[in-house]
């Protein structure tokens, strides 16, 4: 059952992707640029209301908090995300927008994809390598969080409940995403 509502929320999101734009190189980059806010400000609301339903649905029991997932921070983190954010920049892609990119009928899609799968497969044949170099050490506290939500990591604000900072946090972000202007520059 768990693969059919995979599937169902998948295309769900993707046609969400699509019909937003976020499937669209030049939309990227004009938010990329600061030309054109539309897809920021959409992903800003996007995380907000997603953030405060979470908790919602941690503090009534519909979501088990154990099934999140808190990563540790260290230095081959801030080298993918500076590579996953160089690729999203050069391309007008990211991982899921790329697919639902290709899906809609972008050839140029097509080699993103090819390139990601790539470029995961030599990080695969090149991780031990990459693990005796110590680029995968806990940095800043290793897995922390800001409020407690699980027993899985540090909390920075031990006296606040994780529902309670995930909604200032949600609220805030759909805040900004309203006085966003639709173009900065």
């Amino acid at each position: 059952m768990e693969i059919i509502w995979a599937i169902i929320l998948g295309t769900i999101f993707g046609f969400v992707l699509q019909r937003i734009g976020a499937a669209d190189p030049e939309k990227i980059i004009g938010m990329l640029r600061l030309t054109d806010m539309h897809l920021a400000k959409t992903i800003l609301t996007a995380i907000g209301v997603s953030s405060g339903l979470l908790f919602v649905g941690m503090l009534t029991g519909v979501i088990d908090a154990g099934h999140l997932s808190i990563k540790t921070m260290n230095v081959g983190v801030l080298i993918g995300g500076a590579i996953l954010g160089l690729g999203w920049g050069l391309s007008g892609f990211c991982p899921g927008t790329g697919v639902v990119a290709v899906g809609s009928g972008r050839k140029d899609a097509i080699f993103f994809i090819i390139g990601g799968l790539v470029g995961a497969g030599l990080f695969m044949i090149l991780f031990s390598l990459l693990d005796k170099t110590g680029v995968f050490t806990d940095i800043l506290g290793g897995a922390v969080t800001l409020a407690k939500t699980t027993d899985k990591a540090d909390v920075i604000f031990s006296n606040l409940h994780g529902a309670i900072v995930a909604g200032v946090i949600g609220v805030a972000m759909i805040i900004i995403a309203w006085i966003l202007p639709k173009s900065i520059r």
